[in-house]
């Protein structure tokens, strides 16, 4: 009994059709950005670690542009336009 209940031989079997769907290449390029993508994730969750022994953490405080509680110039407009159309 293998990983799951597939055996080693049903392993293998998809491994060849994979191989013949997508090539050697495709597959060495796939492995490397998986590869790049867990390192990336290990680095990010190191970061995140060190920030939690003692170092400051700046996303608790709140920023700038929300303590001056003045709508964006967007909102503004859909509202002018919404008050302008209901008279």
């Amino acid at each position: 009994m293998g990983f799951g209940g597939i055996s080693m031989w049903q392993l293998l079997i998809i491994l060849l059709i994979v191989l013949l769907i997508f090539g050697t290449k495709r597959l060495k390029s796939v492995g490397g950005d998986l590869g790049g993508a867990l390192k990336s994730f290990r680095t990010a969750m190191d970061t995140n670690d060190e920030g939690e022994d003692g170092a400051e953490d700046t996303s608790a405080e709140p920023s700038p542009r929300l303590e001056a509680e003045e709508p964006d110039a967007e909102f503004a407009e859909q509202k002018d336009k919404a008050q302008s159309s209901e008279t």
